[in-house]
């Protein structure tokens, strides 16, 4: 049971989402910031903390920290210290991790999500700066556990909501929303299955009318935007549960089973206490400068909402399709890309949202890995624009480019003798053809059996070997038949 469908409850959830920045090295160490390489090959004595050694703040992990906080109308902090958080754990090669605990780098802002009720501001706490763990593996059909270093130091903000969310949707839709920022910035790849981004969810329930929060219960090892719903969504009804059963919830930490969809607990929640921050001393406390601090400002990209505003208006298209040219920086890139080659921006919008998705959606890949050029898909609107079938370049042509890059669009209708079918002038002799055939099917449909109207269809298309435009051949028939 859940809170949706138990309205005696109500689900609290706070989402702490942890963004690898996009830097060349390491937030304290010169080591290459990389993902893929052999274990333990981007370390050095200051990653490894060995005794005298000493960090030093990368100044692009800062920078891409304050425009993730300039996107989300943070206040940024000028001033800052970072902080050790002390606790053991076998990746961890310091034994603490610095991080920002007194003095965030961005202070509040709030990030809009669309839902079934409308648009939605979500409250942010912080935006801070850390340094990742390395990485442990746990090897099958053995005892080992094996630990790659390669990871510890890479420069991490987490973003940490207030605990303003109430329903999974909510969750799923803010996390979405997350990823394209971070993507449409360029400050991360978005990347979940790598680990580039990560999503903790805080979660707790409550009767409604109450405004104490629940025992918290923190769910880690989510490596999907789904996932993160299926996890809230879970652990609500788990909870409500152990409620209705007059059990206590355990304020605890809990590991996500992607088979499952549910959790097993992994250890009671720490408190801040445990963690025994102290400013680090082997940094000097920061000051961002107000010139500084301005040029970043004034380089910030257009973000994905203005960008959707900027379709609106320029192309005159629907929210809808706006919303799908903006939800990966690939895909509006592609488009504009293409736009700015061959001017027929409805026709491009078209093939992204019809064949195109149609492949990627089958492929599981993205616009970028699909070996389609901009110039090949402006050509092909071109071409379907006027003088091409768009139902029969999506079925001949699309195939053969995707399978021979080198080729275009022309020179495949040319050979293919596609070029022209679907003018009207050419067309209408068959259409006739076709009806003067049948003259009882004819006089059958004027009497009122409309269906008959796809047996023309058919025919026509059987005659013209499928290379003719369909709305075309749909018109000329009716055309002729009423």
């Amino acid at each position: 049971m859940s809170a949706e469908t138990n309205p005696t409850y109500q689900a609290v959830i706070g989402l702490e989402v942890h963004i690898q920045l996009l830097t060349s090295s390491k937030l304290f160490a010169s080591d290459a910031n990389k993902y893929g390489d052999p274990p333990n090959t981007n370390i050095s004595v200051i990653t490894l903390a060995h005794p005298g050694t000493l960090p030093r703040v990368n100044k692009q992990a800062l920078e891409l920290a304050i425009k993730m906080g300039l996107a989300c109308g943070s206040e940024i902090s000028q001033y800052m210290i970072f902080d050790r958080k002390n606790y053991f754990y076998p990746d961890l090669p310091k034994g603490y991790q610095l991080t920002q605990d007194r003095t965030p780098i961005c202070v509040g802002g709030s990030i809009e999500v669309v839902t079934d009720q409308g648009p939605r501001e979500i409250k942010l706490n912080r935006i801070h700066l850390e340094e990742d763990a390395g990485k442990s593996f746990h090897p099958p059909h053995t005892n080992e556990s094996l630990v790659d270093f390669n990871r510890a130091g890479t420069p991490l903000i987490e973003l940490v909501t207030e605990p303003v969310l109430h329903h999974p949707d909510e969750a799923y839709q803010l996390l979405s929303e997350i990823r394209k920022l971070v993507t449409f910035l360029g400050i991360c790849d978005g990347n979940m299955e790598q680990g580039s981004l990560r999503c903790d969810c805080n979660v707790s329930v409550r009767r409604m009318g109450e405004t104490a929060l629940g025992k918290k219960v923190e769910i880690k090892n989510m490596n999907s935007v789904r996932n993160v719903r299926r996890a809230i969504e879970k652990e609500v009804k788990r909870q409500i549960g152990q409620l209705e059963k007059g059990d206590r919830i355990i304020s605890e930490t809990r590991s996500f089973d992607e088979k499952t969809g549910g959790s097993t607990s992994m250890r009671s929640k720490e408190e801040v206490t445990d963690y025994r921050y102290f400013p680090e001393p082997d940094l000097s406390p920061l000051q961002i400068p107000d010139d500084w601090l301005q040029s970043i400002k004034e380089a910030m990209p257009v973000l994905p909402k203005q960008l959707q505003l900027q379709l609106e208006e320029q192309f005159g298209f629907v929210l809808e399709d706006a919303l799908f040219l903006t939800d990966s920086v690939e895909m509006h890139n592609f488009f504009d890309q293409a736009v700015k080659q061959f001017p027929y921006p409805e026709h491009i919008l078209n093939w992204l949202k019809g064949p195109v998705q149609s492949v990627l959606n089958e492929r599981g890949i993205t616009i970028s890995q699909l070996g389609l050029t901009t110039s090949q898909l402006g050509e092909l609107a071109s071409l379907t624009a006027g003088e091409l079938s768009f139902s029969v370049a999506a079925q001949k042509i699309l195939p053969l480019l995707l399978e021979d890059p080198s080729g275009t669009p022309k020179a495949i209708a040319d050979r293919l003798g596609l070029l022209g079918s679907s003018n009207s002038d050419q067309l209408e002799p068959v259409v006739l053809e076709v009806l003067e055939t049948f003259p009882d099917k004819v006089n059958a449909y004027k009497k009122g059996k409309k269906g008959l109207l796809g047996f023309f269809m058919g025919q026509v298309m059987k005659k013209t070997n499928s290379t003719v435009d369909p709305k075309m051949a749909n018109e000329l028939l009716s055309k002729h038949l009423n």
